[in-house]
């Protein structure tokens, strides 16, 4: 059983659902973002999804594109990545990590290259936002070869007959994107929410997280409960962006404000 189904199995038999916070590599450095990610964990992250920064993304809103950019700055490239998530396991072998980025500097580094060096530093699953399934058939071998899941993407504009041609193959849990549009940018109620999972639940058999939109702790409680999971990404990444000094360079408070905010999601998702 992978990391990521075990995690869902635990957090299933505990009642709840699963907090998964995002942070950008190397945003704004190497080692904050690596403090960051092995903090994580004790402040109440389930699963961590990790966006590998990428300077033309076409689903992500200003505030994680801004991540990117400066984790492009600080020379975030895939290998310094892999060095952050194989530090990461030194201390850590059992919460699952997430690549989330675009298929481009995959197919640069070289596919095949790409997943045997993701799985030998601990990495469990991917989710590629650019990459349909019809276009998919490159990645799923070497994927499934070193044991990595392939995450699928579900928005509310998919109908019954792109569900069913979007899960094939999918793995891990699937991403519900909660609203049209990019990330940041607006929230789902919860009206919306409930009445579009029982769709997908009734498609598949892996756990469902919701993401795209979800800011604060009630947003957070309510989605883990819904769904299987909840993702907060740009509401940690604009908190980390305000404690930045004018260069963006980290300051004393970066790594508190961040993990402080983390910990209040938590407490809202175990509640």
């Amino acid at each position: 059983m992978s990391r990521i189904a075990r995690r869902f199995a635990a957090l299933k038999q505990e009642g709840r659902g699963a907090l998964i916070p995002y942070l950008e590599a190397c945003d704004p450095d190497f080692q904050t973002s690596l403090d960051l990610l092995k903090a994580m964990p004790e402040a109440g992250a389930d699963l961590i999804e990790i966006g590998m920064p990428f300077s033309d993304p076409s689903a992500d809103g200003p505030v994680i594109q801004l991540a990117a950019r400066r984790g492009l700055k600080a020379g975030a490239t895939l290998p310094r990545l892999f060095e952050m998530v194989k530090s990461f396991r030194e201390q850590d072998n059992d919460t699952p990590i997430i690549l989330m980025g675009y298929l481009n500097p995959i197919e640069a580094y070289g596919i095949d290259r790409f997943c045997v060096d993701a799985s030998a530093a601990g990495v469990d699953g991917l989710i590629i936002v650019d990459m349909p399934p019809e276009e998919a058939g490159p990645m799923q071998g070497p994927a499934k070869a070193a044991g990595l899941d392939i995450i699928r993407l579900i928005a509310p504009t998919t109908d019954d007959n792109r569900l069913k041609l979007v899960l094939n193959h999918a793995s891990g849990f699937v991403y519900y994107v909660s609203i049209t549009g990019i990330t940041g940018t607006r929230s789902a109620s919860d009206e919306d929410l409930r009445a579009a999972l029982p769709r997908i639940r009734a498609a598949t058999d892996l756990p469902i997280a919701i993401g795209f939109g979800i800011r604060t702790p009630e947003q957070a409680a309510s989605a883990s409960r819904i769904a299987d999971g909840a993702v907060v990404a740009s509401a940690l990444l604009a908190t980390l962006a305000k404690t930045l000094d004018p260069s963006e360079q980290a300051t004393p408070s970066t790594l508190p404000s961040v993990l402080t905010q983390l910990r209040e999601l938590a407490t809202a998702v175990r509640a």
